[in-house]
C-alpha cells in the first residue's frame, strides 16, 4: 500500500464550498485514518457501499506511445462530485472517499516505462482486493487504461475464477503482450486467465489495428461498433445496451470506460467525432441497473489536453466524472 494516500479531512475540505441551510455531498463523504481490513470494515458497517479511488498516473498512455495528462483527473471530479447537493435523491452517506494511488515516474525510455506499468499493477491489485474484501464496490477515476489489468485480476481472484467486462472505448485495448501499456490492459487479462468475457460498446473501425481486432475475436471477444451505432444507425444504443445485458447476467462484471470515447472530453486521445457524454450516463447507469457489477472504471481524462488549458480541462473533466459517478451509484439495485 506504499503507493496509496489516503484522502484526509483537511484535504476534502479544501474542495468544498458549503453554504449555510444546505448539505453537499462531500460533507457527508466517509473518510478512513488509515488502510487496514478492520477501518474498511468498519466504512461498510457505517453505511458504506461504493469505495471512490483515485489512479494519478500517465505512465501508461505514454508507455503506449500516446499523451500524458491522465494523472490530474482525481481532484478536479472529487471537487465537483463532492459539491452537488446531498438530499433524497442520493445523499452521499453510501461512499467512502479512499485516496488515490500515486506512481510518480519522470523515465522517457519504453521499457522503463513498461516496467513502471507492471509495478504499478501489483499497487492497483492489492488496493482493489483489500476492498472487495470488505464487500465495497470500487469505483476509481482517472490513469491509463492499463489499469483494467489490475483491476480485473483482483476481480478474478476474489471470485476465484474468470470475469466479465465490458467497456464502452474507440479502442479495444487488446493490443499484443509486448510489455505492459494502456492499450493491452484487457489482452493481458485474457491470456492470464482473469477475463472470460469481453465487450466494446463503441469501437471504432479504423481506430483498431488489423491484428488486434484479430487477436480479440480469437479470444472470442465482441462488440458493437460506433460507426454502427452512432453514424450508419443500423442499431440503436439501446438495442445495443439489452443485447450486452441479456449476456452479462453470470459473471461477476468490470463496468469499464475510456473516457477518450467521449466526444470532446479532454483525454490522452481527444476526439471531436466520439459519443455523447448523456449517452456515456446511459451507457453506466443501464449496465449498473441491469448487470451484475462489481466495480466502475473512468479512465484516461487529461485535463491538460482541453484547447483551452488545464484550468478550462479541469472544470469538463469535473463535471462529466461528476455526473457519470451519480448514473452508476444512483442506478445500482
Amino acid at each position: 500500500m506504499d503507493l496509496l494516500t489516503l484522502c484526509s479531512p483537511a484535504y476534502l475540505n479544501a474542495l468544498l464550498s458549503t453554504r449555510p441551510g444546505e448539505t453537499k455531498l462531500g460533507q457527508n463523504l466517509q473518510l478512513l485514518d488509515q488502510f487496514s481490513a478492520q477501518a474498511l470494515l468498519q466504512a461498510k458497517a457505517n453505511g458504506a457501499r461504493f469505495a471512490l479511488l483515485g489512479i494519478s498516473e500517465d505512465i501508461g498512455p505514454r508507455a503506449n506511445l500516446g499523451q500524458g495528462g491522465a494523472d490530474d483527473s482525481f481532484a478536479p471530479a472529487i471537487r465537483y462530485f463532492g459539491n452537488l447537493q446531498a438530499n433524497r435523491f442520493f445523499d452521499g452517506r453510501q461512499c467512502l472517499l479512499v485516496g488515490d494511488i500515486r506512481l510518480p515516474n519522470s523515465e522517457t525510455s519504453l521499457d522503463s516505462l513498461r516496467d513502471s506499468v507492471a509495478r504499478l499493477d501489483e499497487a492497483v491489485t492489492e488496493v482493489i482486493t483489500a476492498l472487495l474484501n470488505a464487500g465495497l464496490e470500487p469505483v476509481v477515476i482517472g490513469g491509463g487504461h492499463n489499469n483494467a489489468f489490475g483491476l480485473l485480476r483482483a476481480l478474478a481472484q476474489s471470485h476465484g475464477a474468470g470475469v466479465a467486462a465490458v467497456n464502452l472505448d474507440p479502442h479495444c485495448d487488446f493490443r499484443p503482450l509486448e510489455g505492459r501499456h494502456s492499450g493491452n490492459g484487457f489482452s493481458y487479462a485474457a491470456n492470464q486467465g482473469y477475463l472470460s468475457r469481453y465487450h466494446v460498446l463503441g469501437l471504432h473501425e479504423q481506430k483498431n489495428s488489423e491484428a488486434s481486432l484479430a487477436q480479440l475475436e480469437a479470444f472470442g471477444g465482441s462488440w458493437h461498433s460506433f460507426q454502427d451505432i452512432w453514424v450508419r444507425r443500423r442499431i440503436t444504443l439501446q438495442q445495443a445496451l439489452n443485447d450486452i445485458s441479456a449476456v452479462n447476467q453470470s459473471l461477476p462484471l468490470g463496468l469499464e470506460l475510456d473516457l477518450d470515447a467521449i466526444s470532446e472530453l479532454p483525454s490522452s486521445a481527444i476526439t471531436f467525432a466520439g459519443v455523447p457524454l448523456l449517452d456515456a450516463c446511459h451507457y453506466v447507469s443501464v449496465m449498473a441497473s441491469q448487470c451484475p457489477c462489481h466495480y466502475l472504471h473512468l479512465a484516461e481524462s487529461a485535463p491538460a489536453r482541453h484547447p483551452a488549458g488545464v484550468d478550462a480541462g479541469r472544470r469538463v473533466t469535473g463535471q462529466a466524472i461528476a455526473e457519470l459517478l451519480l448514473a452508476y451509484m444512483s442506478a445500482r439495485p
